[in-house]
Order: C-alpha cells, then sequence, then structure tokens
C-alpha cells in the first residue's frame, strides 16, 4: 500500500548520465531510513518500484537523484530533469480467516487480488492507472508451454496416461508460500524484456507477467519457483548480485 505519511515528495529529479550500481532508486536528502518506494515520472506516466535512500551529498541542481536503471524504467534522459512523484510503500496484512459460506464462490477472485503486488494495486487505488504484472505478460511463454504440453500425448494416447508427466507438473510445485522472487514492476514492456534478459544471463529462469489495472497495462519480472527456503535465499542473493537490490519474495 502507497504510505505517503511515511514519506512523499513530487519535486524534479535527475539521473547525471553516470551508470550506477544498485538496480532501480532514488536518493533524497529529508528521508532518514532505506524505504521501498513507488517512482512516477509525471511528464510520460511511467513508473516503477524501486528503493529510496538518503542523499549524504548536497550539489548543485534537483534533490532527487535517480540510478540509472531508474531513469531507464522511467524514460529520463542523462542531464534533463524530470518532474517525480516518489512515495513510501507499506505492506498490509490481511486476514487468513476462512470467508464465510455464502463467500465461498467469491474466494478465488479476492485471493487473486490479494496476491497480487500490494504496490501496484496501491498505485492504482491513488489514480495511477497501472498495469498490473506482481507484472504476467509471460503469456507468451505460458502460452508456448501449454501448446508444448499437448503435443506431446498428441503422437500417441499411452503416452497420455504415463504417470511420468504428474512427476513433471509436481516438479514446479513448491512448499512456500512465497516461492518467486520479483524483481521489479515496469509500464514499459522492453523495460521489462530487458531485465528479464539480465536474469536469463546471469543463469536464472525468468518470467514476465503482464497485468492491468484501470485499462492500463504493466509487466512485473520474477524468478523461480524456488522448492524451498535455502534454494530462494540462493536466488534472492543471485538478484541482488545482479544490481536489483530491491528484489522481494512473493506468492506468483
Amino acid at each position: 500500500m502507497e504510505a505517503p505519511d511515511v514519506f512523499q515528495v513530487t519535486e524534479a529529479g535527475l539521473w547525471d548520465g553516470r551508470p550506477s550500481i544498485g538496480g532501480v532508486w532514488v536518493a533524497h536528502p529529508d528521508t532518514k531510513d532505506p524505504e521501498r518506494v513507488i517512482i512516477r515520472n509525471n511528464a510520460n506516466g511511467q513508473f516503477v518500484i524501486g528503493a529510496l535512500f538518503r542523499r549524504e551529498r548536497e550539489i548543485p541542481g534537483p534533490r532527487l537523484q535517480v540510478s540509472s536503471d531508474a531513469a531507464a524504467a522511467l524514460g529520463m534522459l542523462a542531464g534533463a530533469p524530470a518532474e517525480l512523484n516518489v512515495t513510501a510503500l507499506r505492506r498490509e496484512e490481511v486476514s487468513n480467516e476462512p470467508p464465510a459460506e455464502d463467500q465461498t464462490a467469491e474466494l478465488p477472485a479476492a485471493e487473486a487480488e490479494a496476491e497480487a503486488d500490494p504496490a501496484a494495486v496501491l498505485a492504482a487505488a491513488a489514480g495511477q492507472e497501472i498495469s498490473e504484472t506482481p507484472l504476467e505478460p509471460i503469456a507468451g511463454a505460458a502460452a508456448a508451454i501449454e501448446a508444448s504440453a499437448p503435443a506431446v500425448p498428441a503422437q500417441t494416447a499411452p503416452a497420455q496416461a504415463k504417470p511420468a508427466a504428474a512427476p513433471a507438473a509436481s516438479a514446479q510445485k513448491s512448499t512456500l508460500d512465497k516461492p518467486y522472487i520479483q524483481i521489479g514492476i515496469f509500464s514499459v514492456e522492453a523495460n521489462a524484456k530487458r531485465t528479464a534478459n539480465m536474469m536469463r544471463s546471469a543463469g536464472m529462469v525468468p518470467v514476465v507477467r503482464e497485468q492491468a489495472s484501470s485499462g492500463k497495462a504493466f509487466w512485473r519480472v520474477l524468478v523461480g519457483p524456488a522448492q524451498n527456503k535455502t534454494e530462494r535465499s540462493q536466488l534472492l542473493k543471485s538478484v541482488k548480485e545482479t544490481g536489483f537490490a530491491d528484489a522481494y519474495a512473493v506468492t506468483n
């Protein structure tokens, strides 16, 4: 959920044109502790989820310093200030109590909404029309996998009944509540695909999921699923080593 009471500014931000480490982040002198934030470029409507740090050095120009990765996601040019809105995010606890019997039919939709990325849901609630992907247009890949699955049993009826197919499906399941690592949410598909390629080059298997909110599409980039806590910790470590220090575990 967006938490403007924790931190929110709308002012000019600047990327100085130099490559920066640490992934997607902004720095501002008024913050005390690192925060997870949603960063919006008011000039073009693009947004990205990233980290907020305290800016220690005071130099001439805008107070809001932008990393190179954040600038790329927001469509900013080097040396050209852009009006940015930076708002802190907080997780909202949801009750796990089973619903009443008369609400059972509505449960799947409610669960689907709860599983969506809190940042994207918040951004939509604030009037920011985003395409939610918590980031799912890996629809193309999902469709390809779906298409290839029937192709195998189509060759022979016995193959369809093979018990070997069951293990393959179960191998994708995980006992973890949050088996995926979310890299980020992108309002531009090309930026999501570029990030996915970075994960692939680092030896991980990325998933790009396209979602929509209020009629606008957005893309989430995930890696996983991890099969156990050790594997998830190693996966998160690998992701952060690529520069995405604000990555975190999600359900789907």
